[in-house]
């Protein structure tokens, strides 16, 4: 879990490491385009057409840093609702880590995989899906509305 004190830049973390709670506090310089909590408020508000959208995060490792996310539009997926058709935005949110952690990461296995995030494209901007890792290292989780259906989607098993 993580807390964080927009006003005074402090950013603590509360983990378990081996069965025993741990908490680490640390005081960052927060910029003004922090996104952390408004990922869907961001991505309802970006246009489809826009080439590359990029925010600051704070993501919640033991040792809590500053990435930047990059957010680019790749095209547009079909769904229904009830038979109606729809279209949804799929944005991919790739983890920016900067510095010599970011040559690194991706040579050793440390890079966070990328997160898939799909809006309905059209009246009011919802959302409807993601592919997303919930926590370092953690597999890719699929979350979606149950209403929606997707062509070529596997079925569920019941």
């Amino acid at each position: 879990m993580v807390s964080i004190h927009a006003s005074t830049g402090q950013v603590t973390v509360r983990y378990t490491d081996k069965g025993k709670e741990k908490v680490e506090t640390k005081r960052l310089d927060l910029p003004l385009d922090l996104a952390n909590g408004i990922i869907l408020d961001v991505l309802k508000n970006i246009r489809p057409d826009t080439s590359e959208t990029k925010v600051s995060y704070v993501v919640a490792t033991p040792d809590p840093r500053l990435v930047k996310l990059s957010i680019v539009a790749q095209g547009e997926d079909r769904f229904s609702v009830v038979g109606a058709a729809y279209k949804a935005t799929l944005f991919v949110l790739k983890v920016e880590l900067g510095g010599l952690t970011g040559v690194i990461a991706p040579l050793i296995g440390k890079q966070p995989p990328d997160t898939k995030v799909w809006v309905v494209a059209s009246g009011t901007p919802a959302f409807v899906k993601a592919e997303q890792s919930l926590y370092p290292g953690g597999p890719v989780w699929r979350i979606e509305m149950t209403s929606p259906a997707w062509p070529n989607a596997p079925k569920s098993h019941r």
